[in-house]
């Protein structure tokens, strides 16, 4: 079975060990790193099977095909205030995109207590959770897909 890319397990191990105040100055930095979808992925208004169900911060996933099969994901957070979703659209952007698929599908949802600590709100966990779970599903798909065209 696979395990997450190496450089997701690295977050999950700067986080595992962050005190809350160490936590939200790493969650604030890269948060301030996020980039919305650009417009050749999406424009507004984002179709609605793009949006994170439950996520409070209105979050959509998309999920471009790059030519070695693996896939490049991009965000949007229509809540400007939704700081905790564009930290995580980055950490899951900059370690997942352009992983093997396999490995991104072997994501677990709960990995977002690691990153956001047990006190999270189950309102925020949840968008969250839904975040990931959108990721982890575009990264099946396509399996599927490749698993469908070689047979």
């Amino acid at each position: 079975m696979a395990t997450p890319p190496e450089a997701f397990q690295k977050v999950l191990e700067d986080f595992q060990w962050a005190d809350r105040t160490e936590r939200i100055d790493l969650l604030i930095g890269y948060a301030d790193r996020f980039k919305e979808v650009p417009p050749t992925i999406a424009t507004r208004p984002f179709p609605e099977e793009h949006h994170v169900q439950k996520c409070e911060s209105d979050a959509y996933v998309w999920a471009e095909d790059l030519p070695d099969g693996t896939l490049k994901f991009h965000f949007a957070v229509e809540n400007p205030q939704g700081l905790s979703a564009k930290a995580w659209a980055v950490i899951l952007d900059e370690t997942l995109s352009g992983q093997p698929l396999e490995q991104v599908a072997a994501v677990p949802c709960d990995s977002v207590f690691t990153v956001f600590g047990k006190e999270v709100s189950m309102g925020k966990g949840m968008g969250l959770m839904g975040i990931v779970d959108m990721v982890t599903a575009f990264a099946r798909q396509r399996l599927n897909q490749r698993g469908a065209d070689q047979t």
